[in-house]
């Protein structure tokens, strides 16, 4: 009985510390033709795949940061590399305007590592409710690194006078991204903005105004 127990023990904890399944060969090159929808991406035949299967270029190239928030995100995930199926990785390159910003998101199937190439950020992220909400905080500066845990809200700022940039890897090949404002403010249909007004403890005026530029 004991035996038993352990065994399932150990089997529920490595089902619980798994992230993207993983590969039983050496690759599985996404097939995005096929019709079948499963938990990641179909394989094509290992046979038909090719270089260009495992290649992205203009990583390079900067990002348009002419909007709302001064920033613009360049992914690298399956959708761009399909030879990234099954492999649990997954890059993005991050422009920033000066004083723009990556706002309030949340990655909800990765951890993010994140180093500076140019530019001052000033980055952080928001532990869970069960942590009473600590702000992790630094200033960042060219060559350094922060880490996101998974799951976590988190943000960067451009804190310097000129364009910042910066590169990140994630631990998913579709880590996913919710930004708070646009989920909360912009859902489709829009949150009942009594129930929001409720949830901020603010005037129902105040909600309709921050729902009014995602409607």
């Amino acid at each position: 009985m004991k035996l038993t127990f352990l065994i399932l023990l150990t089997l529920a904890v490595s089902f619980c510390s798994a992230s993207d399944p993983s590969q039983l060969q050496d690759f599985c090159v996404a097939d995005n033709q096929s019709p079948i929808v499963v938990n990641g991406k179909v394989c094509k035949n290992p046979k038909d795949a090719m270089p260009g299967d495992f290649f992205f270029h203009g990583l390079d190239k900067p990002g348009n940061t002419k909007n709302a928030v001064g920033s613009n995100v360049t992914q690298v995930n399956v959708e761009q590399i399909p030879g990234l199926n099954t492999l649990g990785i997954s890059a993005v390159r991050i422009d920033y305007a000066p004083w723009g910003q990556n706002p309030p998101h949340t990655h909800p199937r990765a951890t993010e590592i994140l180093v500076v190439l140019e530019g001052t950020l000033y980055v952080g992220f928001v532990t869970s409710n069960q942590d009473n909400n600590r702000l992790f905080a630094k200033t960042l500066y060219k060559g350094d690194v922060f880490v996101f845990p998974e799951g976590l809200i988190h943000f960067q700022l451009n804190i310097g006078d000129k364009n910042a940039v910066a590169l990140a890897a994630l631990s998913s090949q579709n880590p996913g991204v919710i930004t708070i404002a646009k989920s909360v403010f912009g859902s489709n249909p829009p949150i009942s903005a009594d129930l929001l007004a409720r949830a901020f403890q603010v005037d129902k005026k105040v909600i309709e105004k921050l729902q009014a530029p995602f409607n």
